[in-house]
């Protein structure tokens, strides 16, 4: 099937570890069952990088004319990405893994997919993953999703990134959002301290 999905899926294909093509076997065979198969699957950063690869090579591939004349290739090439897709969501916890998934779910005006993309935000990324997300992102909806689920995390876990040059803004900024939107005494007790003292990027 995969030398039929055109020349840089094959490629990419054959790059991937054995545990790697098995995790994405696996997944394909058990269908929308595969979430628990998955994570009694070893998964870990170069996996996440491995699978995130596969799904751009078959996106790119799909919008080949001879992917898209032909139903049959279409189809092994849908499900094969789908599958790429949903381990993803299973498992990634990335913020470039995230933009793919975000940026696809908005592609197919899935709003669905994205609501359960932000609710594994909440329940998986570091709150400096997640502002590595503001940070990256061109996207204004996948943004909002980001600086949202930081405004819903405890000041505890935002604060530690004040000090970072990288993330300072948008720490301030889901600060500012927790302290207006969400009133809380926290947040606002924390930007009123900053006032005061402005961050130090030295430590």
């Amino acid at each position: 099937m995969i030398k039929d999905l055109g020349a840089r899926v094959e490629t990419v294909w054959n790059g991937l570890r054995p545990v790697t093509k098995d995790l994405i076997v696996g997944a394909m065979k058990s269908g929308g069952a595969h979430q628990s198969r998955a994570k009694q699957t070893f998964y870990d950063a170069h996996a996440d990088w491995e699978v995130s690869r596969l799904l751009a090579a078959l996106d790119e591939q799909s919008k080949s004319a001879a992917i898209r004349t032909n139903a049959s290739k279409l189809s092994e090439l849908s499900e094969l990405a789908d599958t790429c897709a949903r381990v993803l969501e299973d498992q990634t916890a990335s913020a470039e893994v995230f933009i793919q998934l975000a940026e696809r779910a908005l592609k197919d005006n899935d709003y669905s997919r994205l609501d359960k993309l932000a609710d594994r935000l909440v329940e998986r990324f570091a709150s400096a993953e997640i502002a590595e997300i503001v940070r990256q992102t061109e996207t204004p909806q996948i943004r909002a999703i980001a600086y949202e689920t930081l405004a819903m995390l405890p000041v505890s876990l935002l604060t530690p990134l004040i000090d970072d040059s990288l993330y300072s803004n948008i720490a301030i900024a889901a600060l500012e959002q927790k302290a207006y939107e969400f009133e809380s005494d926290e947040a606002r007790d924390v930007l009123e301290q900053l006032d005061a003292e402005p961050p130090n990027f030295d430590q």
